[in-house]
């Protein structure tokens, strides 16, 4: 069954944010993984959200993207977007 990371952020520090886009696709791809969304615009059709960068991967299963989240490789990165951004949330889902 297929599992989705959903990740929504507002970028504060776009010169460090491009070094960890340009570093976690192949850790993505090494895992299985591929984008579905990778930034774009928004528009809130309902609600209070706040449009901010929207990023959705999709992943074999949800082994897959437990490992790639918590690959060394990639938690070197997590500290990179962190601190590149604020008011991120990461979402694992499960599919259907």
């Amino acid at each position: 069954m297929p599992a989705y990371l959903y990740a929504t952020l507002d970028v504060t520090d776009p010169v460090a944010y491009e070094q960890y886009r340009q570093k976690v696709p192949a850790l993505i791809a090494a895992h299985g993984g591929r984008y579905l969304v990778r930034g774009g615009a928004t528009e809130v059709l309902e609600g209070e959200a706040q449009p901010l960068r929207q990023v959705i991967l999709e992943f074999p299963d949800m082994a897959k993207l437990k490992a790639f989240y918590h690959s060394p490789a990639y938690q070197t990165q997590v500290a990179v977007r962190q601190g590149a951004s604020r008011g991120g949330v990461l979402l694992a889902i499960e599919g259907v």
